[in-house]
């Protein structure tokens, strides 16, 4: 596994301060997923060389789900708590502060990823 360079953003809203690590440079196809509320992982659909990328690119593209339902399910099913990170939900947020850090985040696991989700 290479290590990415990411951004680790400090945002102000409603609800108080949060720090949430974005990429870079994000593409649509790309997310970082969370476990129990810290970057654990690193999903890119388009990255077919790994399997478990693979397996997301059909569980959300071709199944025509969104990621939050396929983390819902595979949460469901193997008893973990992922998730993509909200700043806000009600929508103000104000950018504080951010730095560049370098994270070393693997695939999924594909033994949660089965395709009879």
């Amino acid at each position: 596994m290479k290590k990415v360079m990411f951004l680790k953003t400090t945002y102000r809203t409603f609800s108080g301060t949060k720090e949430i690590v974005e990429l870079k440079n994000k593409k649509s196809t790309q997310w970082i997923i969370y476990r129990d509320n810290k970057p654990a992982y690193f999903v890119d659909f388009y990255d077919l060389d790994k399997e478990s990328n693979a397996m997301m690119n059909s569980l959300v593209l071709c199944n025509k789900k969104t990621i939050e339902e396929t983390l819902e399910l595979i949460n469901k099913k193997n008893n973990v708590n992922l998730s993509i990170p909200k700043i806000t939900r009600l929508g103000y947020k104000k950018k504080i502060k951010s730095k560049e850090i370098e994270l070393d985040l693997g695939p999924i696991p594909e033994e949660w990823l089965s395709y009879s989700l």
